[in-house]
């Protein structure tokens, strides 16, 4: 089938230019030699996972339990999860994992670890543990490196569990020296931090700028990148491989038009670097999508000139803000090379939020 048969609204993959991605990126952090574990929240798809393994990728990251599920099940057997697992229900699935294979998680409380170390030790497994720090992002996390000294210590005399090191997100110019003093701080206990986890799209091509602090780099949108990946200079228009087909089913006046599209189609997340709208269309980049109801994306065509505007019937594609965001709205996306299809993916991982 050709792309362009495809019934809209629809989400295509360029095949080769995300497996160019794949294959550039660990060829970058193996030139630097630090591990690469891919956050495969961007794609949810197991077969893009095990691409991103086979070029040389440590592991996969996964942000919630539910995606590590669907994972585990699909072969891939080394997952981090850096997210606080509080509560029962929780912990017995995490602990259902650890049977199955390598689990690491990140805490940021002794509340949290000592939760884990519980049920862990009572199912007869060791669940590896990263203290999350803040450095920079003001969300979760420890806040200061001292903190962060306490609780591996405390992690460190707990049953099972082990500390493996630090984890923080995203990479900021202040992750290194907090990790560096943390680090120095647990050196009287002959702890030592193994792995220190820093992450992030935008600065992923600056990793190697926090050698050797930051030995392992944890990095998503990259897969497909986006226009917020192209605003952060980290890739260019060429190389974002999600296309959003949609087709203008509406042109009530000379300046609007209407896709069908809309906020259960396209991420509604914003966008930076001085840009506008909730994707870049592109055919006509001057178009502005300035606004989206549940199944219209609403386009401002004031600025294109008078003889480039699109028809109705006619097919454009999109560009997400965040394609992250725009995989969890739909239930397969279609591989496509040279314009044609070669593989429909469900997006097995979607909605996985528990």
């Amino acid at each position: 089938m050709n792309a362009n048969d495809l019934d809209t609204p629809a989400v295509t993959i360029a095949l080769g230019v995300m497996e160019e991605t794949i294959r550039r990126a660990q060829a970058y952090y193996d030139e630097h030699g630090i591990a690469f574990r891919p956050h495969i929240k961007t794609h949810k798809i197991p077969a893009i996972a095990h691409k991103q393994i086979a070029a040389g990728a440590v592991g996969i990251t996964c942000q919630k339990m539910g995606e590590a599920e669907v994972f585990l099940a699909a072969g891939l057997k080394d997952i981090l999860i850096p997210y606080n697992i509080v509560g029962a229900q929780k912990l017995e699935r995490l602990c259902n994992l650890a049977k199955q294979g390598t689990i690491t998680v990140s805490v940021d409380s002794e509340y949290t670890a000592r939760g884990i170390s519980e049920a862990a030790n009572r199912e007869g497994v060791e669940i590896g543990l990263e203290v999350e720090c803040d450095t920079g992002m003001h969300r979760a996390g420890v806040q200061t490196p001292q903190e962060a000294a306490d609780l591996a210590r405390v992690i460190a005399r707990l049953p099972g569990v082990a500390f493996r090191g630090w984890m923080t997100y995203p990479t900021t110019r202040e992750t290194v020296a907090f990790f560096e003093v943390a680090s120095r701080l647990i050196e009287r206990d002959g702890l030592k931090a193994e792995i220190r986890s820093g992450g992030g799209t935008p600065g992923m091509w600056q990793a190697h700028e926090a050698l050797p602090t930051v030995n392992e780099y944890r990095a998503g949108t990259y897969v497909y990148f986006d226009r917020n990946s192209v605003g952060a200079d980290a890739a260019t228009w060429d190389e974002c491989a999600m296309l959003v087909h949609m087709t203008v089913v509406s042109r009530p006046t000379q300046d609007r038009a209407i896709l069908d599209g809309g906020s259960k189609t396209l991420s509604s997340d914003g966008v930076g670097g001085g840009q506008k709208g909730y994707g870049r269309i592109v055919e006509y980049p001057d178009a502005v999508i300035y606004a989206q109801s549940e199944e219209h994306d609403h386009v401002d065509l004031s600025a294109c000139p008078p003889d480039r505007r699109p028809d109705i019937g006619e097919r454009v594609t999109v560009i997400p803000n965040h394609c992250c965001a725009t995989t969890n709205l739909h239930d397969e996306v279609y591989g496509v090379r040279q314009g044609k299809v070669e593989v429909v993916w469900p997006v097995l991982a979607r909605g996985k939020i528990r």
